[in-house]
């Protein structure tokens, strides 16, 4: 039987996490939590697309959606640390930004970054879902029949 533990789920968290938030949200809050340290590019921010596939239903078979434009980069650290990251649209200084949080939080600063950067953009982002869902909740609309007394 195959062993389902997947010890990088709290990394595709924190991925996932910079890569929904808003432009310049990841770099302000990294740049009020410390300063930027100096790294090397490994791979410098380029942009280009990637195909995006669905599934009719949630499970059907999959299919190609459409294209989206992204922005990739990869850096290390001095101290090897590489990070990595994909943000959807054309925001080299975001993929910058989330590239370097990424390093950080394989460092001994990880808990810095979690409590300055981390956690205010999950806070944030629960927020705007939350916000979202209200407004789509007060224009519901109750269907029902009124029984007319006619058989």
């Amino acid at each position: 039987m195959k062993d389902t533990f997947d010890e990088n789920i709290p990394r595709k968290k924190w991925m996932g996490l910079m890569a929904r938030a808003p432009e310049g949200r990841v770099a302000a809050l990294l740049g009020a939590a410390m300063p930027r340290p100096d790294f090397t590019w490994l791979r410098a921010p380029e942009i280009g697309s990637t195909m995006v596939r669905g599934r009719a239903g949630g499970t059907g078979a999959p299919f190609n959606l459409g294209e989206m434009t992204v922005t990739r980069c990869a850096l290390t650290l001095a101290n090897g640390a590489v990070g990595h990251a994909y943000i959807q649209g054309r925001r080299k200084a975001d993929a910058e930004a989330a590239a370097l949080v990424d390093a950080l939080m394989q460092t001994p600063a990880a808990d810095q970054l979690r409590s300055a950067v981390l956690d205010p953009l999950e806070a944030e982002i629960a927020a705007t879902r939350t916000s979202r869902a209200a407004k789509a909740a007060a224009t519901k609309v109750d269907f029902f029949t009124m029984v007319r007394g006619e058989d």
